[in-house]
């Protein structure tokens, strides 16, 4: 079994700008975070869009790759071996063989992505948000993008196998 499925990290990560499309929309929240941020409609129509957008997908790129370790309990197992399963004592194949498919579930991944977005991505924000002297609202606003796009990136990455 398989437990890094590149094309789901690759969709994982492209979910990531997906959200983000929809997220950010004027119609969404756009129009409260360009106000939270303390952004003009020009200032954010002026940066290098190719440049923003190809860093932001290498940046979900990264995460996406972060996410396994975090989304597939399997990982663990997979990790006492040192991520080679061809050297690993019988109990190894025993065990995947028992567990291998053992809360892989896009619900699940999608538990543990909205888990991380709460416990990794807020506090992180947060604190930023707080030494740039953002408000509430800014931190909801970003923070709730990463919890939203942390369990969407986990339910693909957790339940495609």
């Amino acid at each position: 079994m398989d437990l890094l499925n590149f094309p789901a990290i690759i969709v994982a990560a492209v979910s990531a700008l997906v959200v983000g499309f929809i997220w950010y929309n004027p119609k969404v929240f756009g129009n409260a975070w360009m106000q939270a941020a303390g952004m003009t409609e020009e200032q954010v129509k002026g940066g290098n869009m190719a440049k923003i957008f190809g860093l932001a997908l290498l940046f979900a790129f990264l995460l996406a790759m972060a996410l396994p370790g975090i989304v597939i309990h399997q990982m663990g197992a997979f990790s006492l071996v040192g991520g080679d399963p061809s050297v690993a004592l019988p109990s190894y194949e025993a065990f995947m063989n028992d567990y291998g498919d053992a809360f892989r579930t896009f619900k699940h991944g999608a538990l543990h992505g909205v888990i991380a977005g709460v416990f990794i991505a807020l506090p992180i924000i947060g604190t930023n948000a707080l030494f740039e002297r953002k408000g509430a609202k800014y931190i909801f606003i970003n923070s709730g993008y990463w919890i939203v796009t942390l369990g969407v990136m986990g339910a693909i990455i957790c339940g495609w196998k």
